[in-house]
């Protein structure tokens, strides 16, 4: 039911011959916010206020286009979302290579036949007393090298472990003859990694000899927990960040093991509440959607969390998503529900964080609200007259 200028008109003169010149002034006063009155629908190009570099406001005329949601822009979207993806994963894209000892490893030097030089290595209890003390062992200086007993000063930083190892042994040949020498690291502790978000045990995780793929960072880390987003994960490396979408790449056969994390690097695992959906407007349960734990929230998700539509007061056909804020250009989306297949749309269609779900009201709820917004001035109009009188 829509309430047009000629009712208005009516109502106008009806009122004004019950209420004398005092009741007809306050009414149309009245009926003149009915313009604003909430829940009218949307206008393709609204206007927005724009503040300039004084500081003052002013309203300026940007064009937010209302695009209607069908086969071909979904399609569109994900073409587009794909390739985003894909292009931002290629960055990442790496291959392991064996480890190689920097500042700060402890190795342990073995050399056999020779139990007078274990105790070099100093005692080797069970257990360390803290998770983060180091192993006993032969430590590599600020300079990158070892005191080798006997063998001096080596430089084994840059190496790999077999590397050092000769290098050890072409040391001590200067005093034994042929010595059997072994390298291993002991402690790995001078390349870390930081997993920080929804993850069990968040914190830094040392890069040992196995390649420390994405796979593995959240396995180190205790894997996710119950409330994270597999699909927006942050990889931050040398202050460039970068968007990981587990989901997406699972989806299209593409291996979060090829993705290589390096030392320094900083893996964050948003929580899912972090990225919810406004649903607002004619449902019978207005909530923030949540995305299940693989990041995907569509828009009949959305409504199913909000409790579907309020049948006796939402208009199907005037359902809006609305995306954007001031620091992008905004973009209004519209589904007319009224048919069942709608549906089909609705469930295909991907909303993004911070996307608002409004639905309209008929045009009853908006008469209705009409004449809360009238029975006031009306009710004083009629005062007034009576009191004229």
């Amino acid at each position: 039911m829509d309430f047009s200028g000629k009712d208005f008109r009516v109502l106008i003169g009806r009122l004004c011959r019950l209420a004398q010149p005092v009741g007809c002034v306050v009414a149309a006063a009245a009926l003149s916010a009915c313009a604003i009155a909430p829940g009218m629908r949307m206008k393709p190009a609204p206007s927005l206020p724009v503040t300039s570099a004084d500081g003052r406001t002013a309203a300026t005329e940007l064009p937010v286009p209302i695009t209607d949601i069908n086969v071909e822009l979904i399609r569109h979207m994900r073409e587009a979302a794909a390739k985003a993806n894909i292009s931002e994963m290629r960055e990442l894209f790496d291959e392991p290579t064996p480890y190689t000892l920097a500042v700060g490893d402890v190795l342990q030097i073995t050399i056999w036949d020779h139990p007078e030089l274990a105790a070099a290595l100093g005692s080797q209890p069970q257990t360390t007393g803290r998770p983060y003390d180091p192993m006993q062992g032969f430590v590599i200086d600020g300079s990158g090298n070892v005191e080798v007993p006997y063998g001096g000063t080596v430089h084994v930083a840059g190496l790999r472990t077999e590397q050092a190892q000769r290098a050890v042994y072409a040391s001590l040949t200067k005093v034994f003859v042929k010595p059997q020498v072994t390298v291993r690291v002991a402690s790995f502790r001078a390349k870390l990694i930081y997993v920080d978000g929804e993850v069990h045990t968040p914190g830094t995780v040392p890069v040992n000899d196995i390649p420390m793929t994405l796979s593995e960072a959240v396995s180190r880390a205790g894997g996710f927990s119950p409330s994270a987003d597999q699909s927006r994960m942050i990889l931050v490396r040398n202050g460039t960040s970068y968007r990981l979408d587990l989901s997406r790449m699972l989806a299209y056969g593409q291996n979060p093991s090829n993705i290589l994390l390096k030392n320094g690097d900083l893996l964050r695992v948003v929580a899912r509440d972090d990225n919810g959906v406004y649903v607002m407007g004619e449902v019978n349960r207005p909530v923030t959607a949540v995305p299940k734990k693989s990041g995907e929230l569509t828009l009949g998700d959305a409504l199913s969390q909000a409790g579907s539509l309020n049948t006796g007061s939402a208009d199907a056909a005037q359902l809006y998503v609305i995306r954007g804020s001031v620091d992008s250009q905004p973009q209004v989306f519209h589904l007319d529900a009224h048919s069942p297949v709608s549906m089909v749309l609705a469930n295909q269609f991907e909303l993004k964080p911070k996307d608002v779900v409004y639905v309209d009201g008929n045009g009853l709820v908006r008469f209705s609200r009409v004449l809360s917004l009238l029975l006031p001035a009306i009710n004083a109009g009629l005062t007034a007259a009576i009191i004229t009188k």
